[in-house]
């Protein structure tokens, strides 16, 4: 008899990602919050170190893998909204009443929220305006708000500095300022060498996906702000050359993964090799030839003989840098349509409703001798983020979290001597964000256990039962905001990635028909294509994840993403078709009019089989 399964949110609050444990990301965040917490202390500027320690660990939540570039512009522009945050929640919290206070705060998450739909580094730039605001006017300090944003600027720019000058472990043999663009491009390499080992097989559409995921990590990768276009240094030309190299390969796999029909075991062996020789920015020597049987596989041959020669030289050729092709109207649009606005209302909610709360039962002296109101503002903020899964799980892990390391800390407090132990505390946990970032509710007690210290070291008592009450306070809010019905069509969110994804694919298949000789402009329309595809895919997974009353808002749109993929599938098809014969088997036409038939797609002219 076999068990039940568990429901989709539990199952969701219950799972964690897996990995090896990020060691440099670890010994950066002991080398962040702890020693600025020390460096403040120690030349009597504690509330400077506090805020700088907290800018740390913020910085660390978003240290994740990837190229030393891109970084400055994940944990960078963050950081800018924090000190923004700050500095304007420090003015507005000393020249404001408690009621114009909280309507301030809310019309400040409302902005936030829309400018959180926009993507990732957006969302996490949003979260931090919100919570350094909130900290900006409620904690109280002598230091002015220039001053305060100043140190928080500093903290989260100590971080950063870390991130640049520190090598990876096992990258000193090599030129370690591109270990992760290396990294990127060569698991790219690995995703194709799977796809081809898998078509044919049930695996092969978990490779394909995570093809796409390794495409868009070396994407992303590759390009992080610069001060000029081109690549500067011959070994950061090489990577661009051996990533764009990749593409036609990735093309011609898709292609095969389409056909459906097995192929040997000698076709993957040659992306295998380009995924090495990248690792150790080597040549390939020789690689093995696919069989030369199909278009696909022709234009798998072509693409690996392209490649070596690539790979051989020892210069890279100036590549056009590699970028998402988001127009500022597509940004704007991102934050204005129908998933930002929707959002946007609800952290304007949940934000300025916590506020409101907040100080409501501070002025009513519920929180006795501690000045910490902004704890249940900062709270709601990171609860209402959709992108940290579905919001029953978000709830279910921020409460088990925060009571865990509540509970935690007040035991360790009673034990340690101050400050000492508790600056000791706050690097090890520093440490742990790192590892923690892998499930919400561990992140959520290592965080809960530096902040009480932070708060202890500031100079207030001990205040485990009270942040658990706070934290509780506002996972009840974010779940009765979360379930008010809102003006327009439920699952905005769900709904915009999907418009998006769809016009990705429909830009992508008319330039596929249009026979275009621009095989650069292909790729990067495929590209965002799959991409956008995948952005909608995560949305419409965390939102069958949801409580049913949420959840049923959402019905239909995994058979719109299973259609779009079709239809971008199909499309890169007839791209290595046409590129081959110059025209479209009936299965080529008959699969694009059927996508086509159920996304209703406008524009597009499908050839009739006599001019195929």
């Amino acid at each position: 008899m076999s068990r039940p399964a568990a429901p989709p949110w539990l199952a969701h609050a219950l799972r964690a990602q897996r990995g090896p444990v990020p060691w440099s990301a670890v010994t950066r965040g002991a080398l962040a919050t702890g020693p600025l917490l020390l460096a403040g202390v120690l030349s009597g500027r504690t509330p400077a170190g506090v805020l700088a320690a907290i800018a740390a660990m913020l910085a660390g939540i978003n240290d994740r893998p990837g190229s030393r570039r891109s970084s400055v512009k994940r944990l960078g522009v963050p950081a800018l909204a924090g000190g923004l945050g700050l500095l304007v929640g420090t003015y507005a919290g000393q020249g404001m009443a408690a009621v114009p206070l909280s309507l301030a705060l809310t019309a400040l998450g409302l902005v936030a929220g829309g400018i959180s739909a926009i993507g990732p580094v957006a969302s996490a730039a949003g979260t931090q305006l919100l919570v350094a605001a909130a900290i900006g006017a409620g904690m109280p300090a002598t230091e002015s708000g220039w001053q305060r944003a100043l140190a928080f600027l500093a903290g989260a720019g100590w971080l950063i500095l870390l991130r640049l000058a520190l090598p990876t472990p096992g990258a000193l043999t090599g030129d370690f300022r591109f270990d992760g663009e290396r990294k990127a491009v060569a698991d790219v390499y690995d995703a194709i060498a799977a796809l081809l080992d898998a078509v044919g097989g049930a695996h092969a559409t978990g490779r394909r996906a995570a093809l796409t995921a390794a495409l868009d990590h070396a994407q992303d990768a590759l390009a992080g702000p610069r001060l000029r276009r081109c690549a500067g240094s011959a070994a950061e030309r090489r990577l661009h050359a051996r990533y764009a190299a990749a593409l036609p390969l990735a093309e011609a796999a898709t292609a095969l993964y389409w056909a459906g029909g097995a192929v040997a075991a000698r076709a993957a062996e040659g992306p295998r090799r380009l995924a090495s020789a990248v690792r150790g920015d080597t040549g390939t020597g020789p690689l093995p030839s696919p069989h030369r049987s199909a278009p696909a596989l022709r234009a798998l041959d072509d693409a690996l003989l392209r490649a070596a020669e690539t790979f051989d030289r020892a210069e890279g050729a100036h590549h056009r840098l590699l970028a998402r092709r988001r127009s500022v109207q597509d940004v704007v649009r991102a934050a204005l349509g129908a998933g930002g606005r929707e959002y946007g209302l609800r952290v304007a909610l949940c934000f300025g409703g916590s506020a409101a709360i907040a100080q409501t039962l501070h002025h009513a002296r519920w929180y006795g001798q501690h000045q910490h109101w902004y704890w249940l503002p900062a709270t709601a903020v990171f609860l209402v983020k959709p992108d940290l899964g579905p919001l029953a799980s978000r709830v279910l892990c921020r409460a088990a979290g925060t009571v865990l390391g509540a509970l935690v800390f007040a035991g360790l407090a009673a034990l340690l001597p101050r400050p000492a132990g508790l600056i000791m505390l706050v690097a090890v946990c520093g440490a742990l964000v790192p590892v923690a970032t892998r499930h919400f509710a561990a992140l959520t007690a290592a965080v809960t256990v530096l902040v009480l210290a932070l708060v202890m070291v500031g100079g207030e008592p001990q205040a485990s039962l009270s942040r658990i009450g706070e934290t509780l306070l506002a996972c009840a809010l974010v779940l009765v905001v979360g379930h008010l019905p809102m003006p327009g069509q439920r699952g905005g969110g769900v709904r915009a990635r999907l418009a998006a994804a769809g016009d990705a694919a429909h830009a992508y298949l008319l330039h596929v028909l249009g026979e275009s000789g621009d095989r650069a402009e292909r790729w990067a329309l495929r590209r965002e294509a799959y991409r956008t595809l995948a952005e909608a895919r995560t949305a419409i997974a965390f939102a069958a994840a949801e409580l049913p009353a949420l959840a049923r808002h959402a019905e239909g749109t995994g058979a719109v993403a299973d259609a779009l993929e079709r239809l971008v599938d199909t499309t890169t098809a007839c791209a290595v078709h046409l590129d081959d014969t110059g025209r479209l088997t009936p299965r080529h036409l008959r699969q694009l009019r059927q996508a086509l038939g159920e996304l209703q797609l406008p524009g597009v002219r499908v050839p009739s089989p006599a001019a195929a």
